[in-house]
């Protein structure tokens, strides 16, 4: 690999681990991300399985338990507010519908960041969080290069896939030449229209779409417990802590044939949730009342994206964008960093040949994804039933889960998220002139 620079699009979070175990390899490492800065907010994410085993290798897990969210666990509530199943979060050992280790994806992304930054360098805005950002591993290769507020927009490589490089042009940026682009840019992604096809092509609706957003309530009474209210017509509102005083992390989800939406104009997708949750019952109107002055309100469709191949020459996909498994099954944080340490791991050890790296993280990653692309009992009419006899039939497997036999079943599921036996890429020789490194020691 004559060219030991590669881009990784999405600052997400596989964007990032992805960005630290590279650098570990002795690559240098340009992320590009069409938002301003590291993104603040967002939902809850579970730290379980493979995702937990990851964080743990990177020296992070005593950090992200510093910010991670205190919850009881998931709690299903009638149209009154009445509790009619509640599942703890210390059932299945902890890997549960809610995992032992919530934390709010904004603050794993800012996590993984900070990693990747040589003294931790401070964001250029909001205040610090309470953990150290010293970095985890002892060698000190380049800062990650970060390329905020841009995207990209052209990727040309040979028809060769022996190519020797790429060539990328961005919305702002001067076009630059990399060894290898890897996209991590979600379901969504620009990198994978660009190389591999249009989105109807990869992209697989589940029936449903979607809507988070964090609201400021210190009325909502929710006792550490993540509340979900199902309502006829396949509706579904949910509210739960966040990490600050007073925060909820409200989700307001439908089913629905797809739609014509378009994902920018964010007062019609508004309004269309207003119409859907008029008469849904329990908290609903007070959290549409607070969807309107929301900061960080996010709606989409739920699917799961499938591709034969995640690579094609020099470029390669990665988390969403390869092969999101919806968060239907609660192991897209997991695939997201299980993939990035195993891509990064098999692009070091094979020396930047992307042929063989390529080959050897889909045969390690391919029986994962299968396995977590397998949605829960019921799929997307399990999560939001359509009529009351459903949701009644809901409300009493939830209180069954901890008992058999539902609960074999369900532990099968949730066993998933570890169902991966992650390679040890160390001690490994660096790519670049800094020297040796180690891997997978933590």
């Amino acid at each position: 690999m004559t060219n030991n620079e590669i881009l990784v699009s999405g600052a997400g979070i596989a964007g990032p681990a992805l960005a630290y175990w590279l650098r570990a390899g002795g690559f240098k490492v340009t992320v590009v991300e069409r938002a301003p800065g590291p993104r603040p907010g967002g939902q809850t994410v579970d730290l379980r399985g493979a995702g937990r085993t990851v964080i743990e290798r990177m020296g992070l897990m005593d950090r992200a338990r510093a910010v991670s969210v205190d919850q009881r666990g998931l709690a299903l509530v009638d149209a009154s507010g009445r509790i009619t199943a509640r599942v703890p979060a210390d059932s299945f050992g902890g890997e549960g519908i809610v995992s032992e280790i919530e934390i709010l994806r904004g603050d794993l992304a800012r996590l993984l960041y900070d990693s990747t930054l040589t003294g931790g360098s401070p964001l250029p805005y909001g205040s610090p969080l309470p953990y150290d950002s010293t970095r985890p591993y002892d060698s000190t290769p380049p800062d990650t290069e970060y390329l905020f507020d841009d995207t990209v927009t052209g990727i040309s490589q040979g028809t060769d896939a022996d190519a020797d490089a790429v060539t990328v042009t961005f919305e702002k940026a001067a076009p630059r030449r990399f060894g290898l682009v890897v996209g991590a840019d979600g379901p969504h992604s620009v990198v994978r229209a660009l190389a591999f096809g249009p989105e109807r092509e990869f992209v697989h609706p589940l029936g449903l779409y979607t809507a988070w957003f964090t609201a400021v309530d210190d009325d909502l009474e929710l006792d550490g417990w993540y509340m979900m209210h199902n309502a006829p017509g396949g509706l579904v509102a949910s509210a739960r802590p966040g990490r600050l005083p007073g925060e909820v992390k409200v989700g307001l989800s439908f089913r629905s044939p797809p739609l014509a939406l378009d994902r920018r104009d964010v007062a019609a997708q508004q309004d269309l949730l207003a119409r859907h949750f008029a008469n849904a019952g329990w908290e609903t109107p007070r959290l549409l009342r607070a969807m309107r002055t929301a900061p960080d309100f996010f709606f989409d469709s739920m699917g799961q994206v499938r591709l034969d191949r995640w690579s094609r020459g020099r470029v390669a996909l990665l988390g969403d964008a390869g092969y999101c498994a919806s968060p239907l099954t609660g192991l897209g944080t997991s695939l997201a960093l299980a993939g990035a340490y195993v891509l990064a791991g098999e692009i070091t050890a094979a020396r930047g040949d992307h042929r063989i790296a390529f080959r050897r993280y889909d045969e390690i990653m391919r029986p994962y994804v299968s396995q977590a692309q397998q949605l829960p009992p019921g799929g997307a009419s399990g999560f939001a039933p359509s009529g009351r006899l459903g949701i009644r039939l809901r409300d009493l497997s939830m209180r069954q889960m901890t008992r058999w036999p539902m609960r074999s079943v369900l532990a099968a599921q949730f066993a998933k998220a570890g169902d991966i036996a992650l390679p040890e890429y160390g001690p490994a020789e660096r790519v670049g002139p800094a020297g040796g490194g180690r891997w997978g020691t933590g």
